[in-house]
Formats: C-alpha cells, sequence, structure tokens
C-alpha cells in the first residue's frame, strides 16, 4: 500500500461497483511497498453506494498476474460489534435511542452538548482478504501500517417526491478499528474496521444491503419472512434443466429482488444484497388452481411465472392469478401501509403476463398486466402510490383489437380471427402504451399500435414483415418495403424501450431496432434460426439477449454488430483460464438461472453442481475479456516465412490512445452533495477505539443528517454549509480544545475535530465522464478526447476557398443524439502532425425550448449523447489492472430540467442594505428578531400626501432625527423604532389641523431582492428572472398567522381588485397574461405597502405602547413568467412590518378625544394659573379666622377652671393666678397683632 502524508497513513477506499460473490469483491493489489499513486480510483458501491478503494504502488498494476483481494462488508447491530456472529439483517429502520449521556461528558469539544444526539442501530464490519493469506493477518497488518478504509454512503431518492426531497447526498466516513472480543492469549488476535451505518427518511436502497422491510420479529427475538416460509436447503430440481427468466425490477427503486420460475413450486428466490446473498421462500398463497376454472388454460402448475418488484412491493403471477404484497417501510411512507398477506388482485380477470415498467415517474410506479379471455384486447395498468395499488382497464372505449379494426386492416375485406396483445411498454414521457398486438385472419401478423391514456387515442405505428429480410452479408439492414425476404417468418415476441436515447428494440427470432418508431433497422448479426428469450439492458449504451437455448448474445447501442458471448471461442478461452487459476465461480455443470446489469456490469446467477457441494453464485462476466479474446481469435494471420510459420495479429482499432481532458469539475453536474464525517479521535495510545466511540460517532453522524435535513431556511445564509451551525459558539475556543487533545487531558478519552466535518463542494474530475449529467435551460457540458491514430492516416483535402490544402485524419468521431430537437452539440477538431494525434473538443448544450418549468429535481426529461470513434466497436480495448476495458464508445444519460439542489431565497442583507440606501434611513423593531427581518410601513409620508413634520413627529417621534443634522455619535444610522398609537396621525397633514412645515414627498418603497443558491456546490448569485409576489397569509403575531383563501389572495394582490382590499401595489406595469396579478423582478420599482379598507392589516390596534405590526406570508414563484430558467421556484417566507397606521376613523376619533383632552388641560392649566392667588388668599383668611377661633376658645376654656379652683388660703395663691392671666392676654395680643401684619401684606 502506498504510504502518503507526513504521519505514513494508508487510505483505502470500499470501491464502487465491485464483482460480489459470497462477499463485497473488488479486485485490488497486495499490499507491498510504498510507490507512486495510481491516479485513477475504482469505486465500489456498497449500502447506499459503499466506496473503497486501495491505493497501491503504480508498478503492480501493470502485473497481469495479480493477486486478487477483496473487501468483506457485514451488517452488525451494536450489541453484535467485536463478535463473529456473522451478518444481520437490515430491519430496524428507526433510530434506537439517545446517547446524550456520553456527549454530556464531552464538555471540552466544540459543538452544542444541548442538542438531542440519536443512535443508528447498525454498524458496518469490514474486512480485508486476499487469496492464499489469513484475513486475519492482513487487517492486523493494514491497522499497524496506517490502513484506513475510506466509506462513502450514497443515499437514493425515493420514488414520492410529494413526501420527500429530491437530492443526490453522500457521506463520506472513515472505518475505525475494534478488537474482537472473543478470547485470545495476544494483545490484539483478530480486529476488523467498523464504521456507523447511518438511515435517511426516503432512502431504503442502497444497493448491496438494502432495507428488507418483508421481515417481522417473532416472540422469540427472531425473524422471519413475512411473504412466506423459508427454506434453507436449495434442492438440484429447483434449477438443473430450468430455463432461465429475466429479472425485472423498478431500476435503482427496489430494495429487495425476487426471482422466480423454480419448476412445480411456489419457491421465489428473494435478495435485499443484489444477490451477494439471498434466501429460498415458499410463498404463503392460495393453492394454484382455485378459481381459475373459468379461464382457458390446459394444465395448472405452481410455478411462479411472473415476479417484478418496486420499491415497496412485490408482484407475482402464479398460472393466470396475480397477487402483490406490500412490505412495512416505515422511513419510506407517511403511514404504514404494509400488506401482512397477499393480496390477491384483478379476481376476476385471466392474466397471461405480466409487464414490467423499468423507471418510475410523476411519484409513482408501474406495471402493466396482460389478459386473455373476456377482456382480450385490453391492458390492465396498474399504479404504485406509497404502497397503494390501484387497476385500471385501458383503453376506456373499446379495445385495442377494437380500434385495430376500425382504423385499417392489411387485408379490409377479411375478417379477424385472432387479435391479442404480446407485450406492453409504458413511455412515461409521452404518457403513452407501445403495444405489440398479434392479428391473425387469412394470415398471421403483427403490428405496432400506439394508445395515449391522455387523449384515449389508438394510432398503428408500423406492420412488422411476415418474413425475414435478406440481408445478403450486410451486418444491418434499413427496411424500406424493397428489400428481398427469406422464407422464415418474423415471429415477434416482446420489446424493450430505453427512455434515454429512445431506442426500441422489438426481438423474437430477429432483432429490430427504431428511434422514432416508425423506420426500423433489421440487425442482420442475430441468426434467424434462433429466437431471443428475453433482453436485458443496462440503460449505459449495452444490451444483453438471453435465446431459448440460453446462449449469450451483447450488442452495444449504437452500433449494429451484433456478438455471440456463450458459447464462443472466446468463452471458451475465458474457462480455460478460470479452471487453470481453480476459480471457484465455475464448474462443468452449471445452470443459468438469470441474467442482469448491476452498475453498467453483466452478472450471472448460476447454479453450479459440484461433487461434494452445489450452490448458488452470482459472478461477472466478462464481457470486454472475451470479445477481445474472440478478437485475437479472428484477427490473426499465419505467414510461412522461410521454412516456417510466423504469427501476425492485425489489429482493427484505428487509434493506440484515447484519453479524455478538460473535463469541468462533476458535482454542478451530478449534483452529488457530499458531507465528509470523520471518527472521533481517541486517546489511547493504540489507537483502538472502544464501544463509547463508536456510539458517539453515530450520534455526530445522526444530527449531521438533522442539520442537513433542516437547512431549508426561506432567508439567505452567509454561509451555505449546514455543519457551521453546530459549532459555530465554540469556535473561538478551537485552539484550547486542540491543546487538551493533544496533552491528552480531553475528557471522555476522546477529541472530537469539528473543523473536520464539512461540506465537500470542490471535487475534482477523475479523468471520466459522470455517470449522468444534469442541465437547467441554456447551460452547457464541455469536454475534449485526445486520441493518437494508429499509422500515418492523414490526407490533404481542399480548403473551403479551393486555393490551400488541410490535412485531415481517417480517425473519425460521431456524435448521437437522443433528441435533437432538444441538445444540440458541437465538435471542434485540431489535428497534431507531429504526435500523429487529434484534439475534438465536445460541447453539449440545451436548446432552451424543450421542457416547461417544475420543481427541484422533478419531471426531468431523460435523453443522452453517445460520443464513438467510427470502427472502435469491438476492436478497442485498453488494459486496465481489472482486464481489458473496451474504448472508443461513451454513452452519458443527460437529464434536462431542472437540477437537484438548487432553491430560491430571500436575500436579506442586500434587501436590508438597499433599503437602506434607497429610503435614506432604517427603523428596526423593538424585539429583534435574528431569523426574520423587519422592515417600517411607511418611514416619512403617505402615498397620498405629504404630512407636516408636526404629524410626522406624531407618526414616529424619531421621525425628526431624519430632518436634523445627522452626527455619528448623536444619531446612528440605525434607530430603534419607538412608535407610540399616535401614528394615527400620518396622513392628517392635509386636514389643515396643524400648520405645515415644507416638507419633500419620500414614501418608504420596499425592495425585495432574491438569492439563488446551489446547495451543491455552495454557489450563489442574484436571481435575475422574473416573477410574482403574492401575500397569502398573515396575521398580528406569529400565533395569529392564517392562510388566506384563493378569493382572499385575488383580493389582496390583485391590480384588478376594486373592492379597497390591496395589501400592496408597485409602479411596474408589466402583468401576467391575464392581467391578475403584477410581475416584478430584479430592476423592478418596489412595491408599497397599502393597507387597504379591507384588508387584514388596516386599522391595527396597537397591543402596547408601540405602535401595531403585521406579519405577511410571501409567496414567491417564477412559474410562467421567467425565462431564464427551467426552475419553478416558489418561496414562501414571513416578511415583519411594524409602523402600521391606523383608519383614518379611529384617528379622526383619537384626534378628537386627545384634542378634548388637551384642550381640557390647557383651560385647567390656564383657570389654576389665574385663580390661584385668589385661591391662596382665600385659604389664608379662611385659616386666621380658624386659629381666631381656636384661640378664643382655648383661653375661654382655660380661665373659668380657674376661677372655679381658686384657693381661699392667702396672698400666694392669689398672685400666681395673678400672673398667670396676666401671661395668657400677653400670647394673645402678640397672635393676634402678627395675624393682622400677615393679612396686610397679602393684601
Amino acid at each position: 500500500m502506498e504510504r502518503g502524508g507526513e504521519e505514513g497513513e494508508k487510505v483505502a477506499r470500499l470501491g464502487k461497483k465491485h464483482s460480489p460473490g459470497s462477499s463485497y469483491v473488488v479486485t485490488c493489489p497486495k499490499m507491498s511497498a510504498a510507490g507512486p499513486v495510481w491516479p485513477r480510483l475504482q469505486v465500489l458501491r456498497a449500502l447506499w453506494a459503499l466506496l473503497a478503494v486501495l491505493l497501491a504502488p503504480w508498478r503492480l498494476w501493470a502485473i497481469e498476474d495479480i493477486q486478487k483481494c477483496s473487501w468483506q462488508v457485514a451488517l452488525n447491530k451494536f450489541q453484535t460489534i467485536g463478535k463473529n456472529l456473522g451478518r444481520d439483517r437490515f430491519f430496524y429502520q428507526e433510530p434506537l435511542g439517545t446517547v446524550d449521556s456520553l456527549f454530556s461528558q464531552l464538555v471540552d469539544s466544540r459543538f452544542d452538548l444541548n442538542k438531542e444526539y440519536l443512535s443508528f442501530p447498525y454498524f458496518l464490519k469490514i474486512n480485508y482478504s486476499c487469496e492464499g493469506e489469513s484475513s486475519e493477518a492482513l487487517v492486523r497488518k493494514g491497522y499497524l501500517t496506517g490502513l484506513k478504509p475510506m466509506v462513502l454512503v450514497t443515499f437514493q431518492s425515493p420514488v414520492n417526491f410529494h413526501h420527500w426531497k429530491i437530492e443526490q447526498l453522500q457521506i463520506q466516513m472513515e472505518g475505525v478499528p475494534f478488537r474482537s472480543k472473543e478470547p485470545c492469549n495476544a494483545e490484539v488476535c483478530v480486529m476488523s474496521w467498523y464504521t456507523p451505518m447511518p438511515i435517511k427518511n426516503g432512502s431504503v436502497v442502497m444497493f448491496q444491503v438494502n432495507i428488507n422491510g418483508f421481515l417481522q420479529r417473532t416472540r422469540d427475538d427472531t425473524l422471519q419472512f413475512t411473504v412466506g416460509n423459508e427454506l434453507y436447503e436449495l434442492m438440484p430440481q429447483y434449477f438443473v434443466n430450468a430455463p432461465s427468466r429475466p429479472l425485472w425490477y423498478t431500476e435503482e427503486q427496489a430494495p429487495v429482488l425476487i426471482l422466480g420460475g423454480i419448476p412445480e413450486e411456489k419457491l421465489i428466490l428473494l435478495t435485499d444484497t443484489s444477490f451477494k446473498d439471498f434466501f429460498l421462500v415458499e410463498l404463503s398463497i392460495d393453492s394454484c388452481w382455485v378459481s381459475s376454472f373459468h379461464c382457458s388454460q390446459a394444465s395448472f402448475t405452481a410455478t411462479i411465472y411472473d415476479a417484478i418488484a418496486t420499491e415497496s412491493t412485490l408482484f407475482i403471477r402464479q398460472n393466470q392469478l396475480v397477487y402483490y404484497f406490500t412490505g412495512t417501510y416505515i422511513i419510506l411512507h407517511e403511514g404504514n401501509h404494509s400488506s401482512g398477506n397477499w393480496v390477491r388482485v384483478l379476481a376476476n380477470e385471466c392474466i397471461k403476463k405480466l409487464c414490467p415498467v423499468h423507471f418510475h415517474s410523476n411519484g409513482s410506479e408501474y406495471i402493466m398486466a396482460l389478459t386473455t379471455g373476456k377482456h382480450e384486447g385490453y391492458v390492465h395498468f396498474g399504479t404504485i402510490t406509497d404502497g397503494r395499488v390501484s387497476f385500471k382497464l385501458l383503453p376506456r372505449q373499446w379495445s385495442v383489437c377494437e380500434g385495430i379494426q376500425g382504423i385499417q386492416l392489411p387485408v379490409a375485406s377479411a375478417e379477424v380471427v385472432i387479435c391479442s396483445i404480446t407485450w406492453a411498454t409504458f413511455i412515461a414521457d409521452d404518457y403513452s402504451l407501445l403495444l405489440l398486438v398479434e392479428i391473425e385472419d387469412s394470415k398471421k401478423y403483427f403490428q405496432v399500435v400506439s394508445y395515449d391514456l391522455v387523449s384515449d387515442y389508438l394510432a398503428i405505428l408500423y406492420t412488422i414483415p411476415e418474413f425475414i429480410p435478406d440481408a445478403r452479408g450486410l451486418e444491418f439492414l434499413t427496411i424500406l418495403g424493397t428489400e428481398s425476404y427469406t422464407n422464415h417468418p418474423m415471429v415477434p415476441t416482446g420489446m424493450s424501450y430505453n427512455p434515454y436515447n429512445n431506442l426500441l428494440f422489438i426481438w423474437g427470432n430477429f432483432l429490430l431496432s427504431s428511434y422514432n418508431t416508425e423506420n426500423y433497422i433489421y440487425l442482420a448479426g442475430f441468426p434467424k434460426e434462433q429466437s431471443i428469450k428475453y433482453l436485458v439492458n443496462s440503460f449505459h449504451g449495452d444490451v444483453a439477449i438471453v435465446t431459448e437455448t440460453e446462449e449469450i448474445w451483447y450488442l452495444v447501442e449504437g452500433s449494429y454488430q451484433v456478438h455471440k458471448l456463450f458459447p464462443s471461442k472466446g468463452w471458451e478461452v475465458y474457462i480455460s483460464l478460470q479452471v487453470m487459476h481453480q476459480s471457484s465461480l465455475h464448474a462443468p455443470n452449471e445452470t443459468m438461472v438469470t441474467l442482469f446489469y448491476e452498475d453498467s456490469k453483466l452478472y450471472q446467477l448460476v447454479y453450479l453442481m459440484k461433487y461434494k457441494k452445489s450452490q448458488l453464485v452470482k459472478r461477472l462476466v466478462p464481457v470486454d475479456q472475451l470479445l477481445m479474446y474472440q478478437k485475437l481469435n479472428n484477427d490473426y494471420l499465419l505467414e510461412r516465412q522461410g521454412g516456417h510459420l510466423t504469427l501476425s495479429f492485425t489489429n482493427f482499432c484505428p487509434f493506440t490512445v484515447m484519453r479524455l481532458r478538460d473535463l469541468p469539475n462533476p458535482q454542478i453536474y451530478t449534483r452529488q452533495e457530499i458531507y465528509r464525517a470523520p471518527p472521533p479521535h481517541v486517546l489511547d495510545p493504540s489507537g483502538l477505539h472502544n464501544e463509547d466511540s463508536l456510539a458517539v460517532y453515530q450520534g455526530l453522524l445522526y444530527y449531521l443528517l438533522w442539520l442537513h435535513s433542516k437547512y431549508e431556511e426561506p432567508y439567505a445564509d452567509s454561509v451555505r454549509d449546514s455543519t457551521w451551525r453546530w459549532w459555530k459558539n465554540k469556535k473561538q475556543d478551537q485552539d484550547y480544545y486542540f491543546y487538551l487533545a493533544s496533552n491528552g487531558r480531553s475528557t471522555g478519552n476522546m477529541h472530537i475535530d469539528m473543523a473536520s466535518y464539512e461540506k465537500i463542494c470542490d471535487l475534482k474530475a477523475k479523468y471520466e465522464l459522470p455517470e449522468r449529467i444534469f442541465l437547467d435551460k441554456g447551460t452547457s457540458y464541455s469536454f475534449s478526447i485526445f486520441l493518437t491514430a494508429r499509422g500515418h492516416s492523414y490526407q490533404a483535402e481542399p480548403g473551403r476557398e479551393g486555393t490551400t490544402y488541410q490535412l485531415r485524419s481517417q480517425v473519425n468521431l460521431g456524435v448521437v443524439l437522443a433528441d435533437p430537437n432538444c441538445i444540440k452539440v458541437v465538435v471542434k477538431e485540431k489535428v497534431f502532425v507531429n504526435y500523429n494525434s487529434l484534439l475534438f473538443w465536445v460541447t453539449l448544450s440545451d436548446k432552451r425550448f424543450c421542457f416547461d418549468q417544475g420543481i427541484s429535481g422533478h419531471h426531468l426529461m431523460k435523453t443522452s449523447i453517445l460520443v464513438k470513434v467510427v470502427g472502435s466497436t469491438g476492436h478497442c480495448f485498453q488494459d486496465t489492472h481489472q482486464g481489458p476495458r473496451m474504448q472508443g464508445n461513451l454513452m452519458v444519460p443527460v437529464l434536462i430540467g431542472c437540477p437537484p439542489g438548487k432553491r430560491l431565497a430571500f436575500d436579506t442583507t442586500y434587501t436590508l442594505e438597499y433599503n437602506r440606501l434607497k429610503n435614506k434611513q432604517y427603523f428596526d423593531c423593538v424585539h429583534v428578531d435574528p431569523e426574520i427581518p423587519c422592515f417600517l410601513f411607511r418611514d416619512s409620508a403617505c402615498p397620498v400626501c405629504s404630512p407636516p413634520l408636526f404629524t410626522v413627529l406624531y407618526a414616529h417621534p424619531l421621525a425628526l432625527l431624519a430632518h436634523l443634522p445627522t452626527h455619528p455619535l448623536l444619531f446612528p444610522p440605525v434607530r430603534s423604532s419607538l412608535l407610540p398609537p399616535l401614528s394615527v396621525l400620518y396622513c392628517l397633514g392635509h386636514a389643515n389641523f396643524f400648520l405645515s412645515w415644507p416638507h419633500p414627498h419620500y414614501p418608504a418603497v420596499f425592495y425585495p431582492f432574491f438569492l439563488i443558491q446551489d446547495l451543491v456546490t455552495g454557489d450563489s448569485s442574484s436571481f435575475q428572472g422574473s416573477y410574482v409576489l403574492k401575500v397569502v397569509g398573515g396575521g398580528p403575531t406569529l400565533d395569529t398567522i392564517r392562510e388566506y383563501s384563493e378569493e382572499e389572495i385575488y383580493r389582496f394582490n390583485s391590480p384588478l381588485d376594486k373592492t379597497d382590499s390591496l395589501i400592496w401595489t408597485t409602479k411596474n406595469t408589466t402583468t401576467t397574461k391575464d392581467s391578475v396579478f403584477n410581475i416584478m423582478s430584479h430592476q423592478s420599482l418596489g412595491i408599497e405597502w397599502l393597507c387597504l379598507e379591507n384588508s387584514p392589516c388596516h386599522d391595527m390596534v396597537p397591543q402596547s405602547f408601540f405602535a401595531p405590526e403585521f406579519f405577511f406570508r410571501v409567496l414567491v414563484s417564477n412559474r410562467g413568467v421567467d425565462k431564464s430558467t427551467y426552475c419553478d421556484y416558489q418561496l414562501i417566507f414571513l416578511l415583519h412590518i411594524h409602523g402600521l397606521p391606523l383608519s383614518a376613523k379611529r384617528a379622526l376619533f383619537i384626534l378628537r378625544v386627545s384634542a378634548t383632552v388637551s384642550v381640557s388641560v390647557v383651560i385647567l392649566y390656564i383657570s389654576c394659573c389665574l385663580l390661584l392667588p385668589l385661591t391662596v388668599k382665600a385659604c389664608n383668611i379662611l385659616r386666621w379666622k380658624i386659629n381666631n377661633i381656636i384661640t378664643s376658645e382655648s383661653y375661654y376654656t382655660h380661665t373659668s377652671p380657674s376661677k372655679v379652683f381658686s384657693s381661699p388660703s392667702g396672698t400666694k395663691s392669689g398672685s400666681n393666678l395673678s400672673v398667670s392671666s396676666h401671661g395668657i392676654s400677653m400670647v394673645a395680643k402678640e397672635k393676634a397683632a402678627a395675624s393682622e401684619e400677615a393679612l396686610k401684606k397679602l393684601t
């Protein structure tokens, strides 16, 4: 392995798209010494897509006899980690519980400890092994030398986009070493890598380890199937001499695959790992002949003939009976739609065949059932939405046979004896059916018929020739009607349609192809003596064919040469090499069970009959290697030179080197959102993790997914990475936490580097075209192809003017567009004579008019581009470490429409800045909400008058600041809103109640701005298109917001309203086609708030000292008014408006009351000022008189008792009484004098 970085860490990535046997397998070299890193990584998809590629020295890749190594991945519950108990089934679909107790201990971490962290039910156990070496020793060696498996989990979007968001989401994780719990004498005997297995709502497909919704837990805590009983022994009679059968399922959506066809048994093969492993299940359905006697069938059997798997529902046909079973997928459906038992449908019908629909559309999946008997000529069209199944009989008015008779018959006078539908294909883009109809009157012939499901219109597209054409040695022949024919009749048995390139195949004992369902090409390479049983399409440019005699043929779409793979000379050479290597995937006696494509690679499910033990295995069909062996077997020449023969090979490939260059960064076209989520760093010296660190890793992944799902705020965020909200409050402490971890002081014995949790937005191209690309309106995708020609194949051609000559190579590049009316391609060529090479620049562009607007990721149009070097098919191969790979054909699916991951957001930052600039001021709310921006209803004037400054002062006490000289210290630019209830005086200035102060009219116009945010690349740009703005709800508080009805939305927003209900208006004159609503843009003149008499925001009564406020629920949509994009942006956000005025009546009433109170106060004040002296004087006089009265009464009261109680005892007591009377008299006189003097001063 390569030792990279200063720390000498070795990195391995679990690869994508590998060849599984008993485990996940990716071919890779044995670990060895350090060396240059091979620049191209092979990707292996496991789980939603599991990625792990070993980086090894480049010199080992060049060795042909490389020791094959593989990754093994198993699913384990938390209770079984560290134990060698095999793998668990993916049954649990919800987080099990919280791990908050562990997170509460990690106080030395940057993330928020107050959030809820849950754990997932499963882990991935990762091991590594090579042929001939101990797996335990290899894992131990990898750990000690720094090997780290990297795991990439890809969440597949669900079918029903109405419930779940359409997105291409991936999480890159890292496997952590964990010591086995088995008894061991050494310090480290057995160990494995583990990584959490995250679960996301709406995603059940992981391609290798999928969620199995057809299991249930029993009382003894074991799992059993709900569809039937599991059998544990594969009997030879189940597969030996049994014909192979097709594997039918919804592409990229079916988590569980089923396969019937076991003779005389109601058994199916069921797998949730794409046949890495499987289960033999006996179905719990009714007896195969009950309720079938009314159908014309000669014999009855228990065999399951047709089996189709969809996202959550399985379909089977036994004889003429059809059953379905819906699994339990609680993370997929809003409710539990599980069937519980097999449900029989179309009970009164005789079904002779089920036809699959490989792609979902419009949020549903589809299936078709062909009938016989009383409804011959009809199709039962089934729709599966959220596990609910419904069928309808088509055509609606009459049968297909009756419709054909009404249109045209080849022999008009003949009466139709037999008419039946042989095959049906559903074309989602046109919402129509293609039907292969067999008609027999005086002779038998077949027709291709189109039926439109919307208009109920039937049309005959093509009549298949009665006999096979005579190609006369040609590889293909265009059917024009003038060619000669053989004596072999054409007997079609089925059809196959590729929606990406519009290529239709009609197959039987021949092979016809057509790109428009009207003009057909006969492929003469397929022998007319054989008959095709089924056709397998990769939908990426490859087609495999299986005949009734189990022969395998191969075809590259866009070419006309059909290659025989088995049996063939190439197959014999390949099998001989496998026998020499003692391969366990091959045996002398074997039976093919099915043939299918997985990740653009062809696989066989084969039953091997061995001496000791027979087994069912999944193995790769090496198509490129077989074609190369056949090429070497055919393209050689024996020449005699002297006395001996010389062997020479002729290479028909027109080039020697083919490279892709100038590839753009893929994410903008593939729309893959990728998060990096590394594990916690354990502080244990051994570096081994424990249960606590694994549980913390699970909690981190759970909260990362939670943050991603909640990142749907309508307001534009300056940071377009949902992880930054996690640790933004502790960012300043990151150096301190790192210091603690570096010194082994972190709590919990682990350290979490939150800065490494990030969104990856700058992935580079890997020198190969992406798996698919998305194109918006007018966008383009460009790349270049560098070719080195074989030999010197240049010739001089006259220039355009005929005077100069230019060199032209014999190497030609062709481009095939599936929909040339919708996309275009420009190819530019440059010749490098000195290097004998050519460079082609290829630019693919959208033509801007082939798709209507749609929601992000919804209703995308399927098309494709095929770039091929002329003459390269089957002749050009590139040697790689995984064997030869065919070159010269590049097929890329293209999806036209609104790409996933784009959204419209309210640009609050620029809106605030621009409004402050245009309106010269900005008043924020008193109680500021950082999530919801706040704007003033009007800053300084009303739209109907120019109010005086005195009025403005009543409306807003701080408004005077706008008319006074400003100073940065005295008058800050942003002022709080302190609006009193007297804001009712906004528009009373025209009534001349107050003296007017000359003041210009500056209405506060609201200018909204929006951003287009790309959640994949992190880019943001100003929305330059047109849109319609509507107020669709509102309320005075957040708790009282209500949705408006359609009639209310019209009255509150339409310029045609005559009921005085408008909430806002604008000076823009552009309206929608029906003139109902105004059309806005980033260059609009803004809007002015009105809140007229019948609007909900009219006459808002203040609930406190501050002015009224209102929350508007605003809808912004560009549907039907914007021609700059295919995206149908719909944004709903809350707009907080404060400073709303009261109505004129209420304002006048308050004015009258205020004026009355004010006048009363003034009069009272004046009265008090005038009457106060007199009042004081009167009070003093009154007080003086009262005092005199009190003094007089005191005097007489005091003197009377002295006389009565005077003592007759002599002179002394008499003298004392005399003195007392005299003193009292003197005091009374003094008080009287003082009172008279004070009265004189007052008067």
